[in-house]
């Protein structure tokens, strides 16, 4: 009943459609009749365009180029679905022919396209003319600036929901944190800050970590079966000091989640291990690897990948699936394996930058991070060496000055530059160590950057803002976000790409620029990084029966060389938008979404 209300108000926007779609007796002639009306209506439109608000017509012509997108036939046959033969069954009623998968969110998706093509969105309903566009000189300054500052003050009152790890409130409660795991391993504050006690104490169960912070019974239940499994699992003692003891997640949300794994996460790896057809190597790494160790998918940057395991393990990260376990003894490549990739990086001139990742490098001896550098700094060409680690943010302790010297070393201006880029995902993991820790780089003139991944954990408005915020004031600078993917084991970390367009827009402009410096992008498997501020990079193609969205990814060599386009299906927005109701969140405040393609 619910959804066949749902389905009378979609075709009470507009009723035109719904008779095209009845008079049609397949839905091949309903294409043809849709398609002949949405072009009748742009000429009608583009006729009027005086009488319509500018940025409301703007609005009806991304819809309606939309829906002739969603309807074509290229469309169809890159997605393998019809959009059309799903509206043309809705509107002949035949609801027992509906796909098993239909549920609102396609209702919802053509609902907001049928409005947005009518003039009828509503984001501008509610927005009178701007006052100081009727006035001149001093006085419109005046107004305009009182329109900023309100503007400016909402965008504060946002952030205030966010603490960081620097607000006193929070450095004494994990100063709190610390003397009472402290107390539990027997450890001084010596030991503490050592950065070895730290890896050789990971916390691998969940007996006990159990000790350490409160769990829900579902979160013991995961790491439970993820262990007894062998999936990767590991965090530093460090890292649960971050993590408030009460397990209701109001503040440390992203940290436990960053970690401790959900327990559909877990039985989708389990159920998926043994099936030849499914590969968790969802960015393809494997056609992109010319030698071992490594990856190369742009003309002047290779990534160099010597260590293969970290000093805790991120649930959704894009290579765990390679990763036996956190500090795995075998993890370090074989000596003769490190010298063949160094030698393959001699033999291609064209590479000027080299990342060397993993696995978290940092974690490597310092005898061994030496070795890298300096095989790595006499190759003429290298003109940057980037270090892509988590320590600062989950081991700031192995930030030693003994550390530094070594790193230092290489960090020649004028000649190679040596710059760091680490992954701060949420303003809670922000504290007075892991700020040391990027001041101990910045002091030996080493630029700092920053790689978030935009998750359901830091996608309420203005998070990702506050985070951007923290990072600066720390020495950090925002360097990319990526927009979370994957396959369907990580399916409760992503957020549509609607939304992190939405967030550019309408949050990240509102701030100043030295704070937003970061470009997101979606980083198209095999082929490299997206980036999606721009439609001229993506195509909407079509809505699925359940509401989840389907684009074609442009690659970056567009317009430079031939290079295949990549599809793929994102999450739906109605979920999203429900998970963001049951965390609290007024989804009125994301209303604008639906409007992002």
């Amino acid at each position: 009943m619910i959804l066949k209300n749902k389905i009378n108000d979609l075709f009470s926007i507009c009723p035109t459609v719904k008779t095209l779609l009845c008079d049609a007796d397949y839905p091949k002639t309903a294409r043809h009749f849709l398609l002949k009306y949405l072009d009748e209506f742009a000429y009608l439109i583009n006729k009027n365009i005086r009488e319509i608000q500018p940025l409301e017509w703007e609005l009806q012509m991304t819809c309606i180029e939309t829906l002739k997108r969603i309807f074509s036939v290229r469309s169809e046959r890159l997605s393998k679905f019809s959009s059309i033969r799903l509206l043309w069954l809705l509107a002949h009623e035949k609801y027992d022919e509906l796909p098993d998968n239909f549920n609102e969110g396609f209702l919802n998706e053509m609902y907001y396209l049928f409005l947005g093509m009518q003039g009828k969105s509503g984001i501008y309903d509610q927005e009178p003319y701007p006052e100081f566009a009727k006035l001149h000189g001093r006085e419109a300054a005046k107004v305009r600036s009182d329109q900023l500052d309100e503007m400016a003050l909402k965008s504060h009152e946002y952030m205030k929901r966010y603490p960081t790890g620097l607000d006193p409130q929070v450095k004494q409660k994990r100063l709190q944190n610390q003397e009472r795991i402290r107390k539990a391993f027997n450890a001084t504050v010596e030991e503490w800050n050592d950065y070895l006690w730290q890896i050789r104490h990971v916390i691998r169960n969940s007996e006990t970590l159990v000790n350490l912070i409160d769990l829900t019974p579902e979160e013991v239940q995961a790491i439970d079966r993820a262990r007894s499994n062998k999936l990767p699992f590991g965090i530093t003692p460090y890292y649960v000091s971050l993590m408030d003891k009460e397990p209701d997640r109001k503040n440390d949300h992203a940290i436990r989640a960053q970690v401790i794994p959900p327990l559909n996460y877990v039985e989708k790896m389990l159920s998926t291990r043994n099936d030849p057809t499914y590969c968790f190597d969802f960015m393809l790494e494997n056609d992109t690897s010319p030698i071992d160790l490594i990856t190369r998918r742009y003309p002047m940057i290779t990534i160099l990948k010597p260590y293969n395991t970290c000093s805790q393990i991120c649930v959704y990260c894009q290579r765990n699936w390679e990763i036996d376990d956190v500090l795995q003894p075998q993890a370090l490549a074989t000596q003769d394996k490190i010298d063949k990739a160094v030698q393959w990086l001699k033999d291609h001139p064209a590479v000027t930058e080299v990342l060397i990742t993993g696995g978290d490098p940092l974690v490597m001896q310092d005898k061994m991070i030496d070795s890298i550098l300096e095989k790595v700094a006499k190759i003429d060409h290298v003109e940057r060496i980037r270090i892509g680690s988590r320590v600062p943010v989950v081991l700031p302790q192995r930030i030693t000055d003994n550390l530094m010297e070594i790193i230092a070393k290489y960090h020649e201006p004028g000649r190679r530059e040596v710059v760091l880029v680490t992954h701060f995902s949420h303003p809670y993991e922000v504290t007075p160590e892991s700020m040391q820790a990027v001041q101990k780089f910045k002091t030996k003139g080493i630029s700092v950057y920053n790689q978030a991944v935009f998750t359901t954990e830091n996608s309420r408005r203005f998070e990702l803002v506050a985070l951007r915020r923290i990072l600066r004031l720390i020495g950090v600078d925002p360097y990319y976000t990526f927009n979370t993917k994957g396959k369907e084991e990580t399916k409760s970390y992503r957020v549509p790409l609607a939304r992190l367009q939405q967030e550019i827009k309408e949050e990240a402009r509102l701030i100043p620029g030295i704070m937003r410096t970061d470009e997101a992008v979606y980083n198209v498997p095999k082929l490299g990084k997206n980036y999606i501020r721009a439609q001229q990079h993506h195509s909407l193609i079509t809505i699925l029966a359940n509401g989840r969205r389907v684009y074609e990814f442009h690659p970056w060599e567009k317009n430079l060389s031939l290079a295949s386009t990549y599809i793929d299906t994102d999450v739906s927005i109605t979920e999203y938008l429900l998970e963001l109701k049951q965390r609290g969140e007024n989804t009125q405040d994301y209303s604008t979404i639906w409007y992002y393609f």
